[in-house]
């Protein structure tokens, strides 16, 4: 620091050019440390960070441009106007991550306890607005009580004015929240409307209302953490994309996030090295030891569960899987990875869970997903092994229908990359949902193993040689050798890959160990692929 600019202790004469320096410095040191020494205190016995804190672990060492800094409220209810703290209560600015530009805000929880005022609003809607127009990501961390009261109505319509902009960004540049300790009432509708939310376990909450209201009106009687915590949000609302064991971890998610996300929706997703060559030469030649693996994963029996984890992780450059929502509706895995050094999206069914049947949060879940990746460029791959909608009274009348149909939706309206591999069941209409070449996959594989038919051969026998087996039973034959010649007279005839092959559903049934290979291929093929939907204001999709 200058001699100019240091402080001295008194107050500078700002009709000099060194007292307008010292000037300035006094004001920026205020703005830095514009929350209590009490609260910052307060903050760090929580486990938790100040707002400049997380900017300095999210963003590149240096890189952080403020914003607004010397930003104030104007406001004068209630005696306001005695405590004005510079920056409002939000930090704004811009900076990078891994040298990649992104644009950022950190709400403030020690100042007015974060609560969203007109000059807060506004410093968001003002950077929002900048990443918008340059293109770049842009990531909240959040944490506030809500709408600051003594502001009125102005805050209210701040918060409209920030929702308007989420979905100005919404497809046009990646939106990523960060919860990292209490958002309540306006604060959580800012963050369900970006592309993903990050939360941390035990210190992050979000609510409309909180227990003691909610006490009040209904009488429930429910703690801030099952209400509204971080697992609770990861596991039962959906809310959620991941869970952090801790704010560094949070963060870390976000970093890795960014890495297969394009700067915007005019961009394409950065590019790494791959860890060998898939695309020259022959496929036998580029088939490793892991490859080979696959050949042997799944059970002789179809009702065996395989984990399919082990699929991903061996078709993906270095087993790389970093998985979005996973503790969310596991019968369905959705993620990132790269392939031949190129991001793609990963949708594939669980057969560890419901044996990989889709429901509501299933469908939804992969869903928003696919509609996520075909905005931003990022090809989808699908790994298939599905045996149905899940049935029951509750999926019914929840609307599974309904909801089950925005998957269809999503795959059906995507322009991006698609390729399917069919591992083992693609039964009914589940079939045709999961990325089938009916809803214009580009490259559909299937393996040997692969069983795609109207339904599994247990219940296609009952069905189609019910009045056989009942003349079986009353005549005293053996019902249940006659079922399984049946069951076995089915799959060999219509629960196989080849009579899609046939038909040209499947574009080849390929050894597991060439998929890696065969999926990359297809990736190089179609990355100029281009494809214009109808013109149209926009679909309607079920919601």
């Amino acid at each position: 620091m200058s001699s100019a600019t240091a402080p001295t202790g008194e107050e500078p004469d700002v009709h000099t050019t060194a007292g307008k320096l010292a000037d300035l410095h006094r004001r920026n040191e205020e703005a830095v440390h514009a929350g209590s020494a009490r609260m910052v205190e307060k903050q760090h016995a929580k486990g938790k960070k100040t707002a400049r804190e997380r900017i300095e672990l999210l963003l590149d060492p240096g890189s952080f441009v403020e914003l607004d800094e010397l930003a104030r409220h104007r406001s004068t209810n209630f005696g306001q106007e005695r405590n004005r703290p510079y920056g409002d209560g939000v930090v704004t600015g811009y900076g990078t991550v891994d040298g990649r530009p992104v644009c950022v805000f950190s709400q403030d929880v020690t100042i007015f306890g974060g609560s969203l005022g007109e000059v807060y609003g506004e410093k968001i809607v003002k950077v929002m607005d900048l990443a918008i127009k340059t293109g770049r990501p842009i990531v909240g961390i959040n944490e506030g009580g809500g709408a600051r009261i003594q502001e009125g109505v102005v805050s209210l319509g701040l918060y409209g004015e920030i929702f308007r902009r989420n979905v100005a960004a919404s497809g046009v540049v990646p939106q990523i929240s960060l919860i990292m300790g209490a958002a309540a009432g306006g604060h959580v509708y800012s963050p369900a409307l970006t592309d993903f939310v990050v939360m941390v376990d035990q210190t992050s909450h979000m609510f409309i209302t909180g227990p003691d209201v909610i006490k009040t009106v209904t009488g429930e009687d429910v703690g801030f953490e099952e209400l509204g915590g971080g697992r609770t949000h990861n596991t039962k609302s959906g809310n959620a994309h991941y869970l952090g064991d801790n704010e560094e971890d949070a963060i870390s998610y976000v970093k890795e996030l960014l890495s297969y996300l394009p700067a915007n929706n005019m961009s394409e997703p950065p590019v790494f090295d791959p860890p060998d060559d898939l695309v020259h030469g022959s496929v036998e030649d580029s088939v490793t030891d892991a490859d080979r693996e696959l050949d042997t994963l799944i059970p002789d029996s179809a009702n065996q569960p395989y984990d399919m984890h082990e699929v991903i992780t061996r078709v993906l450059d270095e087993g790389e899987f970093l998985e979005v929502q996973p503790l969310f509706a596991p019968n369905i895995l959705v993620g990132f990875g790269r392939v031949d050094g190129h991001s793609v999206g990963i949708v594939a069914n669980q057969p560890t869970q419901f044996a990989g049947c889709l429901d509501i949060d299933a469908s939804e879940k992969a869903a928003r997903f696919v509609r996520t990746c075909d905005a931003f460029n990022i090809p989808v791959l699908t790994f298939v092994d599905v045996p149905g909608f899940l049935p029951g009274t509750d999926q019914e009348w929840n609307g599974i229908i309904r909801r089950g149909a925005k998957l269809i939706y999503a795959y059906a309206e995507a322009t991006v990359p698609l390729v399917t591999v069919i591992t083992r069941k693609a039964y009914g209409g589940a079939y045709d949902v999961m990325g089938s070449k009916h809803l214009g996959a580009d490259i559909n594989l299937a393996w040997p193993t692969a069983q795609i038919a109207v339904m599994g051969a247990q219940g296609a026998a009952n069905i189609v040689h019910r009045k056989t087996l009942a003349t079986a039973a009353a005549e005293g034959e053996d019902v249940d050798a006659l079922r399984a010649r049946l069951q076995q007279e089915y799959e060999d005839t219509l629960c196989n890959p080849y009579v899609a092959a046939e038909r040209g559903y499947v574009d080849s049934v390929i050894p597991p160990s060439f998929t890696r290979a065969h999926v990359a291929r297809a990736l190089v093929m179609l990355r100029d692929k281009r494809e214009a939907l109808p013109p149209k204001k926009h679909g309607n999709i079920p919601l």
